[in-house]
């Protein structure tokens, strides 16, 4: 089993402590500052032990992977990315592509290419765990911004993740949902369970606390990307959202 725990960064980023439980191996997922990664880290094994042991990386962007060298420098660890993007992610100790594995542990991830925020874009799924690192692929109540990719793309990432487990944690890359819910009730103001959703984050939020990591069942039963049925509905919802 994997055990997650988010580590905030910079002004609203995630990157993901993870812990397989029955070997202590630990990875982070985008640690994109220095200091507060190697303090979760140390404060981690400090407390429980095990070891640390690997970084993962979903994208190229500089708010995902900034600390990433510097990090690898101080445990002397590898670093687990894309082959599509090995030319602009920092130095890949392991390049992956789909359906690779990546084991942690005890514990193995699959790799899915998940384009459409970027063209190189990964997300790691670990089945035995029930947890999804998504980058920006994926958002609480929305998804990413179509820097590179087109709304088919997208669709069919976002596609990937709905047979998923309704209990799969989804870890993304950002605390954005409290915005994202003002788009989502704009868009789907007759969705009882999104409004209960949204009330709950609002309550989160106020006592600042995070919102991620949330439950895929609830994002396939109120994020609005996630139940679009067709790529022109996913591309007109985000067209939208984009001016919202």
């Amino acid at each position: 089993m994997i055990k997650v725990t988010a580590v905030p960064i910079l002004s609203d980023n995630y990157a993901w402590l993870l812990r397989d439980e029955e070997s202590g191996c630990r990875a982070i997922v985008d640690p994109a500052e220095v200091d507060p990664v190697i303090r979760a880290i140390d404060a981690a094994i400090a407390a429980e032990g095990g070891s640390f042991d690997m970084i993962l990386l979903t994208h190229h962007h500089g708010d995902h992977v900034a600390g990433t060298d510097a990090i690898r420098a101080h445990y002397g660890v590898p670093v687990v990315g894309a082959k599509a993007d090995a030319h602009r992610l920092p130095k890949l100790d392991r390049e992956v592509w789909e359906g690779s594995e990546v084991d942690l542990g005890a514990s193995s991830a699959v790799v899915i290419e998940t384009p459409g925020h970027t063209r190189g874009h990964i997300s790691y799924y670990f089945a035995d765990g029930g947890v999804l690192l998504c980058g920006d692929t994926l958002f609480s109540l929305g998804c990413g911004r179509l820097l590179e990719g087109t709304p088919a793309e997208m669709f069919k990432s976002l596609m990937r993740f709905a047979p998923l487990p309704g209990e799969t944690l989804v870890c993304c890359g950002h605390e954005y949902t409290e915005s994202n819910a003002s788009f989502a009730l704009h868009a789907d103001p007759d969705n009882q369970d999104l409004r209960a959703y949204a009330q709950r984050v609002k309550e989160l939020r106020a006592m600042g606390l995070p919102t991620l990591p949330s439950r895929l069942s609830d994002e396939l039963a109120c994020n609005p990307f996630l139940r679009a049925g067709d790529v022109a509905t996913l591309a007109d919802l985000r067209a939208r959202k984009d001016k919202f």
